[in-house]
């Protein structure tokens, strides 16, 4: 249960790039950079909770492992997909609604960091949290 814990991001790697792909405009790439987003992570066998609290909302979103669900990012891009364990990290695989197109996402615990790396139309951004 090591995603287990209140993680709160501490610095972001290409993160605008990433967004200015996703087609999220200036204003909203600016505000969401400095978002001071934290996740409450909690784990219960293959049922994940995930408490997304930051600057514009808070949402928690309750997932099974390897199955379907689907879920509203901050922008407002809807996305259905999968998360799932694959050794120790948690990989999410996801399509936009809008154009079909993947987004994925790895999660994984590197000391007393999570990882948060996205992937979509070849471009790769990290956000990286301290737990609190």
């Amino acid at each position: 249960m090591a995603f287990d814990g209140t993680w709160k991001v501490n610095r972001n790697e290409n993160y605008d790039k990433f967004m200015e792909k996703m087609g999220i405009n200036m204003v909203k790439r600016k505000l969401a950079a400095h978002d001071n987003l934290k996740l409450v992570i909690t784990q219960e066998g293959n049922r994940f909770t995930v408490k997304e609290s930051s600057n514009f909302r808070t949402i928690d979103i309750v997932f099974e492992l390897g199955t379907a669900f689907a879920y509203s990012l901050a922008d407002g891009t809807e996305l259905s997909g999968t998360w799932s364990l694959e050794g120790d990290k948690l990989v999410g695989r996801f399509k936009r609604v809008d154009n079909g197109k993947e987004l994925n996402t790895v999660r994984e615990v590197t000391g007393d960091e999570l990882i948060q790396t996205y992937t979509y139309e070849g471009v790769e951004a990290k956000r990286i949290f301290k737990k609190e």
